[in-house]
């Protein structure tokens, strides 16, 4: 493993977050409460490849009948965002906001890292009342992002 790993677990330990080390491997996991919910989030060192993940995972999985929909959802969320995306599995309907940054041939400060996260977070929080619209309401996803975006 290349030495990203401390330097992250150093940055969230200075900063305070409570996590969990994922046995051996380089992903810690934790909890953020934001505006509009709570959800799990990991942060991920890629071991072959210089590359720090941030992921979101949205506290609820989209049931099948909806899969469409929130497909529909997130690839309008996606369109306008400027760090990150969302993805969703299809097969289980975990949604999850990733951030990532591939630091081959220079170093990972505190900062970088400050930014990668909190920008995820931010994002998450911003879009989580959309998702669970077009979960639970007979919201449209053009409905669920319009409020997202107000």
């Amino acid at each position: 493993m290349n030495d990203l790993f401390p330097i992250i677990q150093k940055f969230f330990t200075d900063d305070e977050w409570y996590y969990l080390q994922l046995g051996n491997q380089p992903i810690l996991q934790m909890t953020f409460q934001g505006k509009n919910g709570k959800w799990s989030c990991y942060a991920q060192v890629h071991e072959e490849q210089p590359i720090f993940f941030f992921f979101s995972i949205c506290p609820v999985n989209v049931p099948e009948d909806k899969r469409v929909l929130m497909a529909e959802f997130i690839t309008r969320a996606n369109y306008g965002l400027k760090v990150g995306n969302f993805e969703m599995d299809f097969s289980d309907g975990e949604i999850r906001y990733k951030t990532s940054i591939n630091v081959e041939n220079d170093t990972l400060s505190s900062a970088i890292i400050r930014n990668l996260v909190y920008a995820n977070l931010w994002t998450m929080d911003r879009y989580l009342s959309g998702i669970l619209s077009v979960i639970y309401g007979p919201v449209t996803p053009v409905e669920a992002i319009q409020k997202s975006e107000e």
